[in-house]
């Protein structure tokens, strides 16, 4: 049996300030579906979730999106005026150049030359 993936879920402190964040990044419109629950469904992309946990982030993410950018350093300005926080600088290596952020939970990601 094969499975799909239906959502992506962060756990975080705020679900709706940070489906904000995210909708803004990736497109699509923000829903609050509870005050413990928000997504926002990316044109093109899979369901990407919001979900209010009582205990806050200890420890880097295990698991982390990589976000296509025709121009990465444009979009990590536009993510940091957004709300997110450089994590070093911009990489270049033999697959392309990349550059770590987090968002205003502490959640890691890239921008990946695409």
């Amino acid at each position: 049996m094969r499975a799909t993936v239906s959502e992506i879920v962060f756990d975080c402190a705020d679900p709706a300030a940070l489906v904000r964040f995210w909708a803004g990044l990736l497109g699509g419109d923000p829903v609050d579906r509870s005050p413990d629950w928000s997504y926002v469904e990316p044109p093109g992309f899979v369901r990407v979730a919001f979900q209010r946990v009582p205990e806050g982030k200890a420890v880097k993410n295990r698991l982390h999106l990589d976000l296509s950018a025709g121009d990465v350093e444009a979009a990590a300005d536009e993510a940091v005026r957004r709300g997110a926080v450089r994590v070093g600088g911009l990489v270049r290596d033999e697959q392309g150049p990349f550059q770590v952020l987090r968002d205003p939970e502490g959640n890691e990601f890239c921008f990946v030359g695409g």
